[in-house]
């Protein structure tokens, strides 16, 4: 007992203006009974590149969930069968479709795979099933200061042109626009735009 308050006014004496809070933070430092605290780990809200989005209609997917554990059961054999690590864990039902979580990013094989497994079920109409995917997220691309004149044509940059860009540039590789790129002028009498 004497030990710690001498060294709780030896750390007073070197630190003036430290809190009581933190003399004892720096007492637990310097015994060795410092324990940090348990990280957490935070995800964002929504999907990640783990799950594989099979869209179709609502009553096939209410069809299917009938039996969802026997669907895993099926998929992991057929992702077994073609020698991949990728192993579903289970299925959750959404708005018009199913996500089936999985333990590692599937590639277009296990794709390929897992469709061939949803679409071999009894249970679902074979023409009523989308090709499954993984999510995408939905970012905004602003591109500053782009000539309003094309160079080729000297007439006014079309968003066809900007699309054509994008497509042969690598750094656009797998990115997939949701939408046309807008073209809009600076100011009225600039030549310079956004996209």
């Amino acid at each position: 007992m004497l030990n710690i308050a001498k060294e709780t006014l030896k750390i007073k004496d070197a630190f003036l203006n430290l809190q009581n809070k933190k003399i004892k933070q720096v007492q637990r430092l310097i015994s060795g009974n410092h324990r940090p605290k348990p990280c957490i780990n935070i995800t964002t809200k929504g999907l990640s590149r783990k799950q594989v989005i099979v869209p179709m209609n609502t009553d096939n997917t209410r069809k299917y969930m009938n039996d969802a554990s026997t669907h895993v059961i099926n998929i992991n054999r057929a992702l077994k069968s073609i020698k991949s690590n990728i192993i579903a864990d289970f299925i959750r039902l959404d708005d018009k479709c199913i996500i089936i979580f999985t333990n590692n990013v599937t590639n277009p094989s296990d794709l390929q795979e897992i469709k061939r497994c949803v679409k071999n079920s009894l249970v679902v109409e074979e023409d009523q099933i989308e090709s499954p995917r993984l999510p995408q997220s939905k970012s905004y691309l602003k591109i500053v200061s782009i000539s309003y004149i094309s160079n080729q044509t000297n007439t006014k940059l079309f968003s066809d042109e900007v699309e054509k860009i994008l497509k042969n540039s690598h750094i656009f590789n797998d990115i997939v626009l949701a939408s046309k790129p807008q073209i809009i002028k600076i100011l009225p009498k600039s030549d310079i735009s956004i996209v």
